[in-house]
Formats: structure tokens, sequence, C-alpha cells
């Protein structure tokens, strides 16, 4: 059986991420995740933090999203599955651009979002192999994925 890297991009505000490992815990060592780092903080300070302060807010975040840039775009290179989740209470711009970095790589790309996105998403939808609304529904496939091989 196959050994699926699936990349959890986008929204880091809930407990999204855990719900998709948990429902997928009967593929055991088949589904391995990599995902961004969800501590807002820390991901916003990195670049400060490694590279040295600044006294822009602009040089800050560029060194913060420079670093951030390295991480995923290696972590998206890596993955067979890139799931990218919109939520409703943030705009997650880098969603978007890790959405279509995705399918820039020929990887499959699986969207997540509220049904009330579909109009403002549909570009991005139009990318992805699949457009699910709720996680329970990623679940479902990567199980699909996984066992009906």
């Amino acid at each position: 059986m196959t050994k699926f890297n699936v990349y959890l991009s986008g929204e880091i505000h809930s407990d999204w991420r855990e719900e998709i490992r948990t429902g997928v815990e009967s593929a055991g060592d088949h589904i391995s995740f990599t995902s961004p780092v969800t501590d807002h903080a820390a991901s916003d300070e990195c670049g400060v933090r490694i590279l040295g302060q600044e006294e822009k807010p602009f040089w800050k975040d560029h060194k913060g999203a420079k670093l951030n840039a390295i991480r995923t775009r290696t972590a998206i290179s890596k993955a067979d599955i890139v799931v990218v989740r919109f939520g409703e209470k943030y705009r997650q711009w880098n969603a978007a651009f890790e959405a279509g970095y995705a399918a820039a790589l020929g990887k499959m790309l699986i969207v997540l979002h509220p049904e009330e996105f579909t109009h403002a998403l549909k570009e991005v939808d139009a990318a992805a192999y699949a457009v699910a609304s709720e996680p329970a529904q990623v679940v479902e496939l990567l199980k699909y994925v996984v066992y009906q091989q």
C-alpha cells in the first residue's frame, strides 16, 4: 500500500487539522501529515528571532514571510496531497497562494471551505481535484484514496 504525505495548509485558528488526523488514524502509517507553524506569534516572529530585529513592521513581516515561505514551499513540494482550508473568521491570503503554488506544481489539491465561499473561491476551486465543506469529508476522501487501491 502506498504511503501518502499530506500537507494541511491554511487557516490556523481552529482544530480542523486534528479532526483530520484523528479521523484517518485507521490508515496507520499509510498517511503522514505536515503543516505550517500554527502558533501565530511564533510564525510572525521567526524572522526577527533568527535574523535580528527590525525597526519597521514591513521588514519584520518580510523576514518572517521569507522564512515561512522556505518552510511552506519545501513541505508542499514534498507532499503528495495538499489540503488548503479557508476558514470563516480570518482572511487567509497565504492559503490562496499555497493553493496556487500546489496546483502549479501539479500536486493533488483538496480545497476546504464553507459553502458560502464558493463564489469568492471559484478560481481556487477550479484548480482543485476536490472541494469539501467539512473536515469529515476530507477524512473520507483520504480514506478512499488510501484504501481503494
